[in-house]
């Protein structure tokens, strides 16, 4: 098996980019086979080397490798040329100068459904000759087949009048060179598909098995966009998703494991991907239900392991405590340190929780917290958590949460943080008490 994953360089690797992208590289590990990366640079203006960049950046991060390339697609425009010429002095293909409102004249006169034929001439655009008899099927692993009748099919433009390939001619002659069995890509090639078809016939070459991934839409059931939360596999690295949860949730965009099973280590994905049983209709792509994925890898990772993640997300270092407090608080590596970021900053400022629980009300819990923590010893969960247990007890109306969050919110500024016997524990007595005592004094 050799398949490959050809993406534009017009811009950032997008999410359907990246699944098209995964689901060959699943393929090829899963049999044995070959990946291709291909740069489908032709379009000079929009082809950038930045965007090249952006393209093998993210494919790095997603743990994505190849085994050939990346090639240029514009460093084969000689073997574009030579074929073309080919096809020009067989007869298979022929310049012409028609132009689109030629192309409404014809079929004005001959059908609208009649496919365009044009005359040959010294000069023009080169197009491709489709014969008026027969048809083209297109063999989809996924959809079956589709048949295309000739007699409506045009006679393509497969090259500039200045002699430079078209996409359907390119991409068909360099996956022929290439040799590759199966080609897997968006639906929105499927129109593309048997004009290629056509190529490859034209060109003397075994065409490979095609499979058209239905389209990414929101959970809104509209086309994949920005607002639908992040667009690019950068925005998802930047967002703090774990690269392995990514793969797991991509690879379920449209197709799914026999058991349904939800949690697939990037092993299990390649011993189980089978791209005949992906989904026809379009699959939805949902960051609520990406991140409830995430934090379920989150939370299964060691503490070591996610505390390295950390540190080279966050460029911190000696986050080791904080992290194994937080681990079962937060979805993705973005959520640490608006949780545990108070640890090594200090207090933030919620004006709106220091006046709901740094309040006269809460004053006296929170004396009795901080004379009930000062001599503790060790100074550890355990005993923080009896010390303070017994301080909600002293007053039969009060409740946990009238002595915690008073806590919480002298130590953080704010009313979210890791559990609080562990904070006080991680940050130690003196540092809990000089953040207790700010917090009366300011309350005072």
């Amino acid at each position: 098996m050799r398949v490959r994953f050809a993406p534009s360089p017009t811009g950032a690797l997008h999410i359907g980019g990246a699944r098209t992208a995964l689901y060959n590289w699943l393929m090829a590990r899963g049999n044995a086979g070959t990946l291709v990366l291909r740069i489908e640079d032709t379009d000079k203006e929009r082809s950038t080397p930045e965007n090249v960049e952006q393209i093998l950046d993210a494919l790095t991060w997603l743990e994505l490798d190849y085994d050939e390339g990346p090639i240029s697609q514009l460093s084969r425009t000689d073997r574009h040329q030579e074929l073309l010429n080919r096809l020009l002095d067989e007869g298979k293909a022929y310049r012409s100068n028609a132009t689109g409102d030629d192309v409404k004249a014809y079929k004005a006169q001959h059908g609208a459904d009649k496919g365009f034929r044009g005359a040959a001439e010294e000069t023009g655009a080169v197009r491709l000759r489709v014969p008026d008899e027969g048809s083209t099927t297109v063999h989809d692993l996924i959809r079956g087949d589709t048949v295309f009748q000739h007699v409506h099919m045009d006679d393509p433009v497969i090259a500039r009048a200045d002699g430079s390939v078209l996409y359907n001619f390119a991409v068909a002659v360099d996956d022929a060179d290439a040799e590759i069995t199966h080609v897997v890509r968006g639906e929105d090639h499927l129109s593309n598909t048997p004009k290629q078809l056509l190529v490859y016939e034209a060109i003397g070459a075994s065409a490979p098995l095609f499979a058209h991934l239905p389209l990414l839409h929101g959970p809104d059931g509209k086309k994949l966009s920005k607002r639908h939360g992040a667009a690019s596999v950068q925005e998802l690295r930047d967002a703090g998703f774990l690269p392995e949860a990514v793969r797991n949730y991509l690879a379920l965009l449209g197709w799914g494991a026999a058991d349904d099973q939800t949690i697939l280590s990037t092993h299990e994905l390649t011993e189980q991907f089978d791209v005949a049983r992906v989904q026809k209709n379009p699959a939805q792509f949902d960051v609520k239900k990406l991140t409830w994925l995430n934090g379920r890898y989150v939370r299964e990772m060691s503490v070591d392991d996610l505390t390295a993640r950390l540190e080279a997300f966050t460029g911190r270092t000696g986050l080791r405590e904080a992290v194994a407090i937080s681990q079962e608080k937060i979805g993705t590596l973005a959520d640490f340190w608006p949780l545990a970021g108070f640890l090594f900053d200090g207090p933030g400022d919620d004006p709106k929780a220091r006046e709901k629980w740094l309040d006269a009300d809460h004053r006296h819990a929170l004396v009795q917290a901080r004379e009930a923590l000062a001599h503790l010893e060790p100074f550890d969960v355990d005993r923080i958590e009896v010390a303070l247990r017994e301080v909600v007890e002293v007053d039969p109306a009060r409740k946990p949460k009238d002595v915690f969050q008073p806590i919480r919110v002298a130590l953080t500024g704010t009313t979210i943080s890791p559990g609080i016997f562990e904070s006080l524990a991680t940050l130690g007595r003196d540092e809990s008490l000089r953040r207790l005592d700010a917090a009366l004094s300011g309350a005072a």
